[in-house]
């Protein structure tokens, strides 16, 4: 008997890629305590390759895992071209993802701001919360990996003046009860690359009406400047993108100018004159 073809793209993720993401990403999951029993995850979909792979990977958990969570699969049309949208069909239905599709005009709304790329993310993701919460989901997945993080964590750096990471999960503050979870946190970024061209499939990159303005000036362009900056760096020392993660992990406050916590600033000088 013939193995149907996403039967082979998910058996893929558990075999070949099992050290690469499959182990990763159940890692991330127990390690930053991402799903719980009776969770109902809104899983969001955007077409790309990330999102893709983690509606599979979170399948296969729920399917083979040691407790119950329900998964609904979302894919936001912000006002997607009929080509865009066409091919996202095509995708789930290779991958056998049943997703639920619903409209909205951010890209439309986007385009009347100044800042059309920060308005975007940002009702992007309050239409995603509120669809979700109306489908009885407590928390929303997103398909942010490694790379992502370590690349926001330079943005911030060098074009933002703050350290500022990006969290394994978060909890909403304008949607109470509701949670976001990145469950690819772990994953590298070349990895689900190799993946998708392993398994002969094509994914959308960018569906935006600006993608060849506004985003190719802005957050795109920066953002592959860190990408490029990062492989100038890993020439020199291949370890750079774990450190700059592990960085993260390992921040010295006693030797740290200045911190905010919870919209609280601090300064070392609080401290100083006190005895030890």
């Amino acid at each position: 008997m013939v193995m149907e073809n996403y039967k082979l793209i998910e058996k893929s993720i558990i075999k070949k890629y099992r050290k690469e993401i499959w182990s990763k990403f159940v890692k991330a999951i127990k390690d930053y305590d991402l799903i719980k029993e009776n969770d109902k995850i809104a899983v969001c979909i955007s077409g790309g390759k990330d999102s893709f792979l983690l509606a599979k990977c979170l399948e296969e958990l729920q399917r083979h895992g040691k407790f119950k969570f329900d998964l609904e699969y979302l894919v936001m049309d912000p006002g997607f071209t009929k080509e865009g949208l066409k091919k996202i069909k095509e995708n789930a239905k290779i991958l056998n993802v049943p997703i639920k599709i619903f409209k909205s005009n951010i890209f439309k709304e986007a385009l009347k701001d100044a800042s059309p790329c920060y308005v975007c993310a940002r009702k992007r993701r309050g239409h995603l919360y509120n669809y979700a919460k109306d489908l009885g989901c407590n928390k929303i997945a997103l398909g942010h990996h490694f790379d992502d993080v370590i690349e926001t964590t330079l943005l911030s750096i060098i074009y933002g003046g703050e350290v500022k990471g990006m969290l394994p999960k978060l909890k909403s503050d304008h949607y109470e009860g509701m949670e976001l979870i990145r469950p690819l946190y772990l994953v590298q970024e070349k990895n689900i690359i190799s993946w998708g061209k392993y398994n002969n499939l094509n994914f959308i990159n960018c569906c935006c009406p600006l993608s060849e303005t506004a985003c190719e000036t802005g957050g795109a362009s920066k953002r592959l400047e860190m990408k490029n900056l990062i492989k100038e760096l890993e020439m020199k020392n291949k370890y750079v993108k774990y450190n700059i993660f592990k960085s993260l992990e390992n921040i010295n406050l006693n030797t740290v100018i200045g911190y905010n916590k919870d919209k609280i600033e601090h300064s070392f000088l609080d401290d100083y004159d006190k005895e030890k």
